[in-house]
């Protein structure tokens, strides 16, 4: 079962999410897993995932841990049916791959971007394992000035569309509440 996760920041989608991996881990006695796509390039990103780390360990909770900056669709690979995923977030997995690449060279940006979002889809697709997938849902703005943050934009507005289209549920949250805007009743 894949569960896409959306929403915008602030939104209580990442808080969602956990809880919806908590209660499907117990329900069927596995163990929950934390595939984490964020990097600590400065001290408010550290804060960020310190932040993280402490609402999911505040309840007692032991989770085990996969850092995944980029190789996400190779982690996917690998991922059993013993255990519960919860993949935080896609948004984080997006930009790391689009300053993996120079930045002055858009078109090689755009292909690196465009292989890297249909590997992960061809993965998911063949995932046989229980993920909740968070994202941000970005799209909803104004558009943004620079070049290369409308090129982010893009991909993340494209990055959504080819999760949302192999996962099984999708659920939009805003303001702390979750709307159901897909669901195939697995």
């Amino acid at each position: 079962m894949i569960h896409l996760v959306l929403g915008g920041a602030r939104s209580g989608k990442s808080r969602f999410a956990e809880q919806q991996t908590r209660e499907l881990s117990v329900k069927q006695g596995k163990q929950a897993v934390y595939i984490a796509t964020a990097t600590a390039i400065d001290p408010e990103m550290d804060n960020r995932i310190a932040q993280h780390q402490s609402d999911r360990g505040a309840r007692g909770e032991s989770w085990q841990l996969i850092e995944c900056p980029l190789a996400l669709a190779e982690t996917l690979s690998d991922l059993d049916n013993n255990n519960v995923y919860l993949l935080d977030c896609l948004t984080l997995w997006l930009n790391n791959q689009l300053y993996a690449v120079h930045e002055e060279n858009r078109d090689q940006q755009s292909q690196h971007l465009q292989t890297e979002i249909d590997k992960l889809a061809t993965g998911l697709a063949s995932v046989n394992a229980d993920i909740i997938i968070v994202s941000n849902e970005i799209g909803l703005g104004v558009i943004p000035m620079g070049e290369s943050t409308r090129l982010y934009v893009d991909y993340c507005g494209w990055l959504n569309q080819k999760v949302a289209e192999v996962s099984d549920k999708v659920t939009l949250v805003t303001a702390g509440i979750p709307l159901c805007i897909k669901s195939n009743d697995v």
